[in-house]
């Protein structure tokens, strides 16, 4: 198993977050990895060593609500003008001026949203799976509750009841279990037990997470996984410590984030990459078309063959473009 740098810790935007700092000190801009949920700085692993081995500075935290980092009580307290202010502030304690963002999942919103609100700061861009994309007309809670049910995850974890939150603490083993594998190739017409549609259709993914976790049988999962066993125990031990409410606080500033960003402008003014991966259910390549309109300065590239789970299910591949792209714009 790849070792990560030691545990640094840093006080920003009054609290303290924990992160890795790998490659040299001398070379900028660095690139600030922004893991996802349910994912932690060690989602970076791969990232770490090949980039920092290739000469190129890389700094991974735990963000806020995950990991080493704190978790803050209040909801309110994980909305998006306090996940870009940690980034800030991460910057300002290492005496780093700009460096470029890289976010995969929920970390991908996070970074498409520095250069709007932080643009002195930001010398570039990386999305992997999340795009950027414009204001959606309505809140989007609402919206994913017309579109999908009450049933699909991120309505879910609105419940103030915390209901997702126990049932994931209670199972972390199987919730990674079904997590980090990688997708059955859509020409089998079949998926592993507990991960179809409601309705029984294959092409569909079910967006029930809480009770796909609830309902699931090793015995019947024939995915590949991700994750070795010793990996897949850094997540379980991590989580088993944490719980998971603080990363679902994320979400549960879905309506909040929207309804604070009528006046920003969307326009991202910095050299920018959208890594899609060809499988991703959710955040599927499709999700990132037309987004030259709001980043003008955009290069795409596919991972094919790849689920959600992109740099860890395609560590080289990623790597390799990122350090490829970073010495390519940036010398």
């Amino acid at each position: 198993m790849i070792e990560m740098p030691p545990l640094q810790f840093a006080s920003s935007n009054g609290i303290r977050i924990g992160y890795y700092d790998a490659g040299p000190a001398t070379d900028t801009p660095p690139l600030v990895l922004c893991h996802g949920w349910p994912e932690l700085a060690f989602s970076w692993r791969h990232q770490i060593k090949a980039l920092s081995e290739a000469g190129i500075r890389v700094i991974a935290p735990d963000q806020r609500g995950f990991g080493a980092s704190d978790r803050p009580q209040p909801v309110e307290a994980y909305d998006i003008e306090q996940l870009t202010g940690d980034l800030v502030g991460l910057l300002d304690h290492l005496a780093i001026d700009k460096a470029i963002f890289v976010g995969h999942d929920w970390g991908g919103f996070v970074v498409w949203q520095m250069p709007l609100r932080h643009p002195t700061r930001v010398a570039g861009v990386v999305g992997i799976n999340t795009p950027h994309t414009a204001r959606p007309p309505n809140d989007p809670v609402a919206i994913f509750r017309k579109r999908f049910g009450d049933s699909m995850y991120i309505v879910q974890f609105q419940d103030p009841a915390r209901e997702p939150d126990r049932i994931f603490a209670s199972r972390v083993e199987q919730t990674f279990d079904v997590f980090m594998k990688k997708p059955l190739p859509r020409k089998q017409g079949v998926v592993a037990e507990g991960l179809a549609a409601a309705d029984g259709d294959a092409a569909k993914p079910n967006l029930a997470f809480p009770q796909m976790v609830l309902a699931y049988d090793a015995s019947r999962d024939t995915r590949e996984p991700i994750l070795s066993p010793q990996e897949k125990q850094v997540f379980v031990d991590t989580y088993s410590a944490t719980g998971f409410t603080g990363g679902i606080n994320w979400y549960r500033n879905m309506t909040r984030n929207w309804q604070r960003s009528a006046d920003l402008d969307l326009i991202v003014r910095v050299p920018s990459l959208m890594i899609m991966a060809e499988n991703d259910a959710v955040l599927p390549p499709s999700a990132a078309d037309g987004m030259e309109k709001l980043v003008p300065d955009l290069e795409k590239y596919l991972v094919r063959d790849c689920g959600h789970w992109t740099q860890q299910e395609k560590p080289d591949e990623v790597s390799a473009k990122l350090i490829e792209w970073r010495r390519r714009r940036f010398g």
